[in-house]
This record gives structure tokens, C-alpha cells and sequence, in this order.
């Protein structure tokens, strides 16, 4: 009997289709629609990352934390688990950066404060003994820290982040001129960056621009306790960290989300709020709130990408922008009391978890259009932009798909005769994709055979549970200032007598969102005064047109009492006056108005400075 191992999947399609086209194809991402990493993030450790960025113009590269916090074993893997809080806390308390903790106690007190304003153990935990992984954004000096240790596992969100915000032109972002007029300026004049600015209390500069010690903390500016941990812990590293080098360079790409319009109203929506509402939050209370602007805006784009795609597919031509809108899911305003609207809410995410199933061999499909169209001499010469926006090269790999021009036939032969060569190489071992190359009868389409069959062969599962991953993370999943919730269920399968343990998802506002989206809401936009009367039902239309969040609508396609949804909507009148962000003198519709617990200390006015 033969004990010969058949080949991995991998080294077939290394074979068939070289090693430089599997190289660009045999992963979840495509920079072009979505220019992050596929996969899980961690939202709380995003904005220090971004602070870095808009600070230098530059990818934060290795900074002194292990090195000064993180003891003296042989590997940085033994160095990093070394880095606790117990430590952290009892290196500052020595050396004298915070007075009146020396003691067991004090340290013990210390230590406690670290984790809860400055600083987050590996996943999650509790305790002063655990592996510090994450720096929460309590002061611009948490730019600092450079934790996680490598850029590369935020996902590169931050990267998009400032892409997106400082709205630039080119393949890269760079510093901005002199003169150049921008909310979020880049390197040069970071002093006025909105952003930063309503983290920068007492920080001065005094150095040369591109110094990584000229950011110095004046000592009679009277800032939180949070703020002064931060600004002691980042004051014993000495200096913000390194660019990065090697790999992917330090250079900050330009790309950005073909979602422009979900895109431009993430940007719109964090200058309105941080500008109207920095100065007038305490400061904990503002960084959760600005959690939850990430949270709403990042799944805007996100669900906003997966439907533009879904219509590609469908038609290889992507909406207008005016045509862009995110998914429409229910939210369940009771916050899990009420079951009826729970379960609703829970139908609608299920439904969106099941098209997003067929995102992986969406993208898959592009990959493979994209490496065709770069390297077809005819198409090079048009030159096609590709940054900040690839809508129109994206259109481009559409009309190859449907054969809407000249040039598609010479790819689609070229894609046949490789799923013809890789169906011959993959039948001995890997029979089901094989069928599914030689399927032209059900899909005529040499793309996207190829795109079922690699897709297949990565993993579908692991394909799904990735996308899956990255919009739990969008969401803020189970968080305290997060959009939606996960349970367990048990679920009866087509077998007699057998269950199946599963997850259930669904939107549901926890109060740092309802805070949040009230806050922002209310602003005048363009306007001098701070803030303007917003009918409950004006919120209410609002959240459903920008966000997609629908409460006392059914989506379009799902079939809803008109009882439950305006239980849904009673509910969300409830928590909102509970919150002290209703007001009405009476039950009349138009006397309902949601209300700021929070006023702007100045003026709102909509126009650069």
C-alpha cells in the first residue's frame, strides 16, 4: 500500500499558475475595495497608531517599550510576556515618575489605574500578572508606546483611517505644506490636526519637526489622572518609536474603500463630533464615545463594500456614489429584554451573515480579473487610476467579466485554458474542485470557476469565519461601548434527535452609541449655533438613510408586524429618556425631541480656519 502524501492545494496552483500569480491571489484581501487585512482587529488600539501617523507622516515602526518595560529574557517572545502591569507599574513607581505609590499597596493601586485608563492585557484579561498587548488613546503621548509591537497586526485600519481623513491626492499620503488647509493635516502643522488636538493637552514642541523626543509635556498644565499616567508612561520610553522599515515600507498608502460615500460621512462625522464636543466631555467618557464613532463608521464602509461588490457581481458596474448605501439591518432597541425584537434582530444579521458568504469568492473573482487586466499591454496603456478611489478600474474588471470590451476575450481564453490545466492537476487529489473548473454547463464564466475552486481550496469555512471576523471587529462585539451582541444557541439539525450548537448575532445600541449618535446628531452642521432641535423621528430617519440602521421600517424583502416595529421604536423613545437625551412635554410626535447631556463650550462653525 502506497503511504505517499498527496500534495498540498497550495503547491498544485503554485505549479499550474506560477509562483508570483498564486503569490497575489491566495488571500482573503483586495487592497482596491477594501484596503485592510481581512481578518480580526482590535478597534481599542487603533487610535494611538493613528496619532503616530498624522504626527510623522510615517508607519510606526520599533519603539523602547520591551526594552524598557519588558525585563531581560533571551527572546523578545519571553520579553513580551514579561511586559505585566505588576511590572509597568512597579518601574514607574521606582524610578520616580509618579509620586505616592511606592508602597505594595500604592503599586498594586497603580497598577490597577494602568489597566483601567492607559493599558489592556492580551485578550482582555483581568489581572496585574498578564501580558500588556494594547495602549488605549487616553493623550496623543500614547503614540508613544508601540503596542502591539508591529503595526501590521492593527489590519492596517489606521493606515485607512488617516487616509481617509486627511483626504490627500496621490499613491501615498504625505505632509502637508505650509499653507495647505486641512482639518487633518499630516506631519507639518499636526499641531492643528483636529484630531490631535483635542488629545494634546499640554504638549509642546520643542525640536526640530521630524525629532522623536520634540514633543515634550508642560508641567503646569493641569490635565486628568489618566492623561498623567500616560504622559509618565510614555516619558520612560524617552521617545516616540521608529519608522517602520523593511517589508511594506513607512510610506502610509492613499487607497481607500470604494465606499466614497460611507467614506466621506466617516470623515465628516468624527471632525463634527471631536470639534463640537472635545472640550466639553470629561475625558474618559469622550474616548469611549469616540470608540463608538470608529465602531458606527467602520461598519457604514464596510457593509457599504459588501453591497457595492454584490451588485458587481451581479452587473460588473458599481453603484454611484449618490446609489452607495450600507446594508439595512434591524436593530433591536430593547437591548435583549424584549425576545420578539431580539429574534428580529437577530434574522436580519443572519441573512446578511449569509450573503456575506459569498463575499470571499467575490473578491477571489477581482484577484484574479485584477492580474489578468495589470499585465494585458492594451488595457496598461489606459493608465487607469487606482488611488485614492478604484471605482473606475473596478468597472474596468467589470466589463472584462461580462466581455464589454475588446480586450476580454484574450483574458477569458487565458483564465479557460488555466482552469482547464489546473482541473487536470487537481482530479486525482482534490476531486470537487476539479468539478468545479470543468462546471462550464452551470457557469460559463472561466473567473469565477476559478474563483469557487481556490476559494474552496483555501477553506471556505476559514474564508467566511474571516470576514466574519473583521465585521465583529467593525462592530465592536460585545463591548461596553459596542453595536451588537453574540449568544450561543442550540439549534435542531435535519438529523432525529441531534442539536447543533451555533452563535447568534444582532444590532443592538449599547448607551456610549446612543450617546454618541444623539451628540453628534444635533449639531448644526455649517451653522454658528452649537446645536439644533432634532425631532425624535427626524433621529430615527436619519440613523436608517446614513447608517443603515433600521427601527420602526422593515428592510426591503423582510416582513414585519407593524406592532413589533413600533414596539421597537418605543423602546428606543424609552432608553432615550432613561439616558436623559429625550425630551417632550407630551405624548404628541412632534414634541419629542432628542436632547445633548452635554453642551459645546464654543461656537460650532463648519469651515477651515
Amino acid at each position: 500500500m502506497s503511504t505517499d502524501k498527496a500534495p498540498s492545494a497550495r503547491s498544485i496552483v503554485d505549479e499550474i499558475l506560477g509562483r508570483g500569480m498564486t503569490r497575489e491571489i491566495w488571500t482573503a484581501n483586495y487592497d482596491r475595495v477594501l484596503p485592510v487585512s481581512v481578518q480580526d482587529f482590535d478597534l481599542f488600539a487603533v487610535l494611538p497608531a493613528v496619532f503616530y501617523m498624522f504626527r510623522f507622516g510615517q508607519r510606526r515602526g520599533k519603539g523602547r517599550f520591551l526594552e524598557v518595560f519588558g525585563g531581560v529574557g533571551n527572546t523578545a517572545r519571553e520579553r513580551r510576556r514579561a511586559a505585566t502591569i505588576e511590572r509597568i507599574a512597579g518601574t514607574l513607581a521606582g524610578n520616580g515618575a509618579v509620586e505616592g505609590f511606592g508602597s505594595e499597596v500604592g503599586q498594586a493601586i497603580l497598577g490597577d489605574l494602568l489597566l483601567c485608563f492607559c493599558l489592556e492585557n492580551a485578550k482582555r484579561n483581568l489581572g496585574r500578572n498578564e501580558q500588556v498587548q494594547r495602549v488605549a488613546p487616553s493623550h496623543f503621548m500614547a503614540s508613544w508606546v508601540d503596542l502591539p509591537d508591529a503595526v501590521a497586526n492593527l489590519r492596517r485600519v489606521p493606515e485607512m483611517m488617516v487616509a481617509m481623513l486627511a483626504d490627500q491626492d496621490g499613491t501615498k499620503v504625505h505632509q502637508n505644506e505650509e499653507n495647505e488647509r486641512s482639518w487633518f493635516k499630516v506631519g507639518r502643522g499636526y499641531e492643528e490636526n483636529v484630531l490631535l488636538k483635542a488629545f494634546m493637552q499640554g504638549v509642546v514642541r520643542e525640536g526640530e519637526l521630524g525629532s522623536r523626543t520634540s514633543d515634550r509635556f508642560s508641567e503646569t498644565e493641569a490635565v486628568g489622572i489618566d492623561q498623567l499616567l500616560m504622559i509618565r508612561l510614555a516619558q520612560q520610553l524617552g521617545s516616540a518609536p521608529d519608522k517602520l522599515r523593511g517589508g511594506e515600507g513607512e510610506r502610509i498608502s492613499n487607497q481607500r474603500p470604494i465606499a466614497k460615500k460611507a467614506s466621506r460621512q466617516f470623515s465628516e462625522d468624527i471632525r463634527h463630533f471631536v470639534r463640537g464636543y472635545a472640550d466639553a466631555i470629561p475625558r474618559h467618557a469622550f474616548v469611549e464615545l469616540l470608540e463608538s464613532c470608529v465602531a458606527v463608521g467602520m461598519t457604514s464602509i464596510m457593509t457599504s463594500v459588501a453591497e457595492m461588490l454584490f451588485s458587481w457581481s451581479d452587473s460588473g458596474c458599481l453603484p454611484s456614489d449618490i446609489d452607495q448605501a450600507p446594508t439595512a439591518l434591524v436593530v433591536d432597541c430593547s437591548n435583549g429584554v424584549d425576545r420578539s425584537l431580539r429574534i428580529l434582530a437577530e434574522q436580519s444579521m443572519e441573512e446578511f451573515r449569509r450573503r456575506l458568504e459569498r463575499l470571499p469568492v467575490v473578491l477571489m473573482a477581482l484577484r484574479f480579473l485584477d492580474q489578468g487586466a495589470r499585465y494585458d499591454p492594451i488595457l496598461k496603456k489606459r493608465a487607469v487610476e487606482t488611488t485614492p478611489y478604484a471605482t473606475n478600474w473596478i468597472n474596468m474588471l467589470g466589463d472584462i467579466s461580462f466581455r464589454r470590451c475588446d480586450e476580454a476575450q484574450p483574458i477569458l481564453y487565458e483564465m479557460h485554458r488555466k482552469a482547464e490545466l489546473l482541473a487536470e492537476a487537481l482530479n486525482e487529489d482534490y476531486v470537487e474542485a476539479a468539478e468545479i473548473l470543468r462546471g462550464e454547463a452551470t457557469q460559463e464564466n472561466p473567473v469565477w470557476r476559478l474563483a469557487e475552486a481556490l476559494t474552496f481550496l483555501q477553506g471556505r469555512k476559514n474564508a467566511q469565519n474571516n470576514i466574519t471576523a473583521l465585521l465583529d471587529s467593525c462592530l465592536l462585539l460585545d463591548r461596553p461601548n459596542g453595536l451588537a451582541v453574540k449568544r450561543f444557541i442550540t439549534r435542531t439539525t435535519v438529523l432525529p434527535g441531534t442539536k447543533a450548537r451555533g452563535e447568534a448575532r444582532c444590532v443592538t445600541f449599547s448607551d456610549s452609541v446612543l450617546d454618541y449618535l444623539v451628540h453628534l446628531h444635533v449639531l448644526r452642521p455649517g451653522g454658528r449655533l452649537n446645536c439644533r432641535p432634532l425631532a425624535f423621528s427626524q433621529f430615527v430617519d436619519v440613523l436608517r438613510d446614513r447608517y443603515g440602521f433600521f427601527i420602526d421600517r422593515a428592510p426591503a424583502g423582510m416582513t414585519v408586524s407593524n406592532e413589533l416595529l413600533q414596539a421597537n421604536r418605543s423602546a428606543l423613545e424609552r432608553r432615550l429618556r432613561d439616558l436623559g437625551l429625550l425630551m417632550g412635554v407630551n405624548d404628541a410626535e412632534s414634541m419629542k425631541h432628542v436632547c445633548p447631556r452635554f453642551q459645546s463650550h464654543k461656537d460650532y462653525n463648519d469651515h477651515v480656519d
